[in-house]
């Protein structure tokens, strides 16, 4: 039993930091606002030669191709004059893996909270004093832990993000349809290295506020429990008559 304890407690110390970054990146995946700055920020309608209210749209059916059931994205644009589809065949290939690998992201989310909510819920049942302060140690472990992650992912982005860029690519994807060229290819045009940099460095800084956010709750319950508990020893000394 206390092995199985050990191993719940381990594996609740990865999910926070795991449940932070996942649930920020599903948070922009799910972002129209979010698309639509960067749109305009990168001149997509320069790039593309589409209007920003074809690509509003295409960025909102995107949103809906990665909730959604569908195995190919078929958009389709008025580009000079014309009734033309989006993305190339290459491209449409390419955000198939795509989906694949956001509903991995949204499935590993989901896994995540379900832990965290069943550990947290689990010690507030069954806990006295020394579990809850066990959890808060525990939440500052999950807060250092995912604190060092980001930052050796952040050091990596700053050095040198066109290089990380492409081994995730390498890593994450068992093809090469991620090449696309951005002269032609209006995924590219539409969403640039510089764009997707943006989203790593935005996911990095939501994700590192609320590790403070977490990180200032456990302290504070656990100076609150150390200050209780020096409190509780003083009256114990003091007997019961004083």
């Amino acid at each position: 039993m206390r092995v199985l304890a050990k191993v719940a407690a381990a594996c609740f110390v990865v999910a926070l930091p795991v449940l932070f970054v996942t649930s920020n990146v599903r948070i922009l995946a799910s972002d129209a606002g979010f698309y639509e700055s960067g749109l305009r920020k990168h001149d997509a309608d320069r790039a593309t030669g589409i209007a920003l209210a074809e690509l509003d749209r295409s960025a909102q059916e995107i949103i809906e191709y990665f909730e959604n059931d569908a195995e190919t994205l078929r958009i389709v644009v008025s580009e000079n004059g014309q009734e033309a589809p989006l993305f190339n065949a290459r491209e449409v290939e390419h955000m198939r893996d795509v989906k694949s690998l956001v509903r991995l992201v949204y499935r590993v989310n989901e896994i995540s909270l379900a832990f965290v909510l069943a550990y947290v819920t689990g010690v507030f049942l069954w806990a006295r004093e020394r579990p809850l302060r066990e959890l808060a140690w525990l939440a500052l472990g999950g807060v250092g832990a995912g604190v060092v992650a980001l930052g050796a992912v952040g050091a990596l982005a700053i050095t040198g993000f066109d290089s990380a860029w492409t081994q995730f690519h390498e890593l994450a994807f068992s093809n090469d349809l991620w090449q696309l060229d951005p002269d032609t290819d209006h995924l590219i045009q539409m969403f640039p290295e510089k764009f997707w940099e943006e989203a790593t460095l935005t996911v990095g800084v939501m994700a590192i506020a609320e590790a403070v956010a977490t990180a200032a709750l456990a302290t504070g319950y656990l100076l609150i429990a150390r200050q209780q508990g020096g409190d509780d020893r003083e009256r114990a000394r003091a007997g019961p008559g004083s």
